[in-house]
């Protein structure tokens, strides 16, 4: 497997692990699908901004996850901060493949110089928990009911890991 920057040419992929999630899971909060068209607007919002899409590539199963950062909130006071995504194709599952990704996105976020990576996660999902805690992200805030889908209520979970260690943050210059 190898993790790469992805390209139009694979949101085609993207968009069915998408869609699978949309269907199948609370890991993503919609409830209506995408198509292709959507995804590669996305990904050319998230290249204008500066940040990553990555997708983990297998030679035999083709394009088998995908995972993405972009701000936490819009205003300057956040500018050190991201929230990512990460989602593995339904049959591809259990392999350690939203581990690679989410090792690869953490590094990238430090390369930007971001200071801290929040996730949002349906409280009810132990495995994306589980994953996050291994990566060194710890809880640190739990929302009861803010989200609904498939008919009842979704507690949201915050995690975050802190990129760096440095005791000050910098400034937009001429503030």
């Amino acid at each position: 497997m190898k993790i790469r920057d992805a390209g139009p040419d694979d949101m085609p992929a993207v968009t069915v692990i998408y869609n699978e999630a949309v269907a199948n899971t609370t890991a993503i909060w919609n409830e209506i699908a995408v198509d292709a068209a959507n995804r590669v607007e996305w990904l050319e919002a998230r290249r204008k901004s500066g940040y990553p899409v990555l997708v983990a590539v297998d030679d035999d199963a083709g394009v088998v996850g995908y995972a993405s950062f972009g701000d936490w909130r819009a205003f300057d006071g956040y500018r050190h901060t991201v929230e990512h995504s990460v989602y593995v194709r339904s049959d591809q599952r259990r392999k350690g493949i939203a581990e690679a990704l989410m090792s690869a996105l953490i590094e990238r976020a430090r390369g930007l110089g971001k200071h801290v990576m929040v996730a949002a996660i349906e409280a009810q999902n132990a495995s994306s928990i589980r994953l996050h805690e291994k990566l060194g992200f710890r809880q640190v805030g739990l929302l009861p009911e803010v989200g609904t889908k498939f008919g009842k209520w979704l507690d949201l979970a915050f995690m975050q890991i802190v990129l760096d260690q440095r005791s000050e943050p910098d400034r937009i210059p001429g503030s």
